[in-house]
């Protein structure tokens, strides 16, 4: 009895040691993608009323583990079932993180906003804050559901290629999952509270010294940080999103010349797919807009 009890042991030391070894090598395959979740989410987290800011990187923190929750099991289920299913999700997410990347470039570009109109903008943003506050949380979220597809999908093929089973790829891929939502918004909360942390610095030093000069550095830093942030999350989308085309799409993969750099070249095909969904995305509105009339 007692050695078939020690035998059980064994075998889930053993079913632990391989769930450790597959979860350290999918972290370190998913790692860019991890940088490009923390690089978007930040930016995404950041903008609002300093007591709003842990409420709303909250609301969605849960929102991502929530679609962890939708995206496991379906994972585990369309590549039992129909592994192509898989493919053809990343690509409709790829093209919707290109679109997302293109319109926040065109915005910035032929959108924004001149100092007279942002005095005015700042004037009614009481009266919108709650709606933007809103739709940023859905775009985070939706944005998040994409990230976490690739992240569990390149987990689960690190899995299958060590041939583990069933289980063991069941939890190392649900274990890198839980890290990803941890690790990023952990991450994020930190940043985001830079300035409350220089507050209190500075409190502590009186203004004066080591800890008060510190403070001051990080209060000046988080709009620098939080506009670096802006920009490498929207070169991240576009990364990411080119990055899945060339790797799901035969026709794109063979059509890139072997000698353009495979950064540049998965830059250039999510500007090409981002363009082209603003395109149709702005010719439905129109033609939306006309119907309605």
């Amino acid at each position: 009895m007692a050695s078939g009890f020690f035998a059980i042991l064994d075998d889930i030391a053993a079913l632990m040691d391989d769930v450790a070894m597959t979860s350290k090598l999918a972290t370190k395959k998913t790692a860019g993608i991890l940088g490009d979740d923390l690089a978007v989410n930040a930016e995404k987290a950041t903008g609002f009323l300093a007591s709003r800011e842990i409420p709303v990187l909250w609301e969605i923190t849960k929102g991502s583990f929530i679609n962890k929750l939708i995206i496991l099991p379906v994972v585990f289920v369309l590549n039992w079932l129909y592994p192509p299913a898989i493919k053809a999700a990343l690509i409709i997410g790829g093209v919707y993180l290109a679109y997302e990347g293109v319109e926040k470039i065109i915005e910035y570009f032929f959108h924004r906003a001149k100092k007279g109109e942002e005095v005015i903008a700042e004037s009614q943003l009481e009266e919108s804050d709650e709606h933007s506050e809103k739709a940023k949380i859905s775009s985070a979220i939706k944005t998040d559901f994409i990230l976490s597809l690739e992240i569990v999908i390149i987990a689960l093929g690190t899995a299958m290629e060590k041939q583990h089973p069933l289980i063991t790829q069941i939890l190392s891929v649900t274990f890198v999952a839980i890290i990803a939502t941890v690790g990023v918004y952990g991450i994020v909360a930190l940043i985001v509270r830079m300035d409350d942390a220089g507050f209190y610095l500075m409190r502590k030093g009186n203004d004066k010294g080591f800890l008060s000069s510190l403070g001051g550095v990080l209060i000046k830093a988080l709009p620098l940080v939080i506009k670096f942030l802006a920009v490498v999350g929207t070169i991240a989308l576009l990364l990411v999103s080119g990055g899945i085309f060339l790797h799901n799409i035969e026709y794109i993969h063979h059509l890139i010349p072997h000698s353009i750099p495979s950064t540049v070249a998965e830059f250039g095909v999510g500007i090409a797919f981002g363009l082209l969904a603003v395109l149709l995305m702005t010719g439905f509105e129109k033609v939306k807009g006309l119907v309605k009339k």
